[in-house]
């Protein structure tokens, strides 16, 4: 059974989601990221993914006042991405009560970085984002695309340990026009033992349940909830029972 995975996406303190990571299409859903998290745990779910989409844009992770607020009222298990740069960002996003988090642009700007993060706290609580557009990896809050192609991207890093893989395609990300399915099946066939959380595009309970059928580890899913498109009690019966 798929893994469901809610978002949450803070800038200012608010939750938020944009379109394909234009900051220019922010809309804010709710002012109270705590009390988000808090309705997220009476739904059923289990696991919680924030984004500090202020951290992603400064380079530093930025609200980890919200991270450790949400981690002390809700028995969530968190991850955590957005602004982790260096060794003190991760080290105090896991002080903060986050129990993983997610790391993208740093495996692009400083592998070895990367890898000696792996190698410290292990493939259970470090995620590789592999954040992908045009088939390129984007990195520092979607503002610029590498040269590094997805599929190398991902080949290095699950041959140097890897378990977790959050990846998104930025062209679905915040547009409710469906997941980037093919592309998350052509992930599992090259990397099946890859624990592959698919993010970006799910509209309607149908495409969580493709994507299940498509046998993908886990999603990501935060818009589709926040507009009300997903009937809750059908995905509680279905998937959280």
């Amino acid at each position: 059974m798929i893994e469901l995975i809610p978002a949450i996406d803070i800038i200012d303190g608010h939750c938020v989601r944009l379109c394909m990571g234009d900051y220019a299409s922010k809309k804010v859903y709710a002012t109270n990221p705590v009390a988000m998290a808090q309705e997220f745990e009476q739904i059923g779910f289990k696991r919680l993914h924030i984004v500090d989409l202020d951290g992603a844009k400064s380079q530093h992770v930025v609200n980890l006042n919200i991270l450790q607020e949400i981690c002390s009222k809700t028995n969530l298990a968190v991850d955590f991405g957005g602004g982790v740069k260096t060794d003190q960002d991760l080290r105090l996003v896991f002080e903060a009560g986050a129990q993983m988090a997610t790391a993208g642009s740093i495996a692009i700007s400083h592998p070895e970085l990367f890898l000696e993060w792996l190698a410290q706290y292990g493939p259970d609580l470090l995620i590789l984002g592999a954040d992908v557009r045009n088939d390129r990896i984007s990195i520092n809050g979607w503002c610029e695309d590498s040269d590094t192609h997805l599929l190398a991207f991902l080949d290095r890093y699950i041959k140097a340990g890897t378990r977790k893989v959050l990846c998104t395609d930025i062209s679905c990300d915040g547009m409710l026009q469906g997941p980037a399915t093919e592309l998350y099946s052509s992930v599992m066939s090259k990397f099946p033992d890859c624990h592959l959380i698919a993010s970006g595009g799910v509209s309607c309970i149908e495409d969580i349940r493709a994507l299940n059928e498509a046998n993908i580890p886990a999603v990501v899913f935060g818009k589709a909830l926040y507009e009300g498109r997903i009937d809750v009690k059908a995905l509680k019966s279905e998937f959280l029972c």
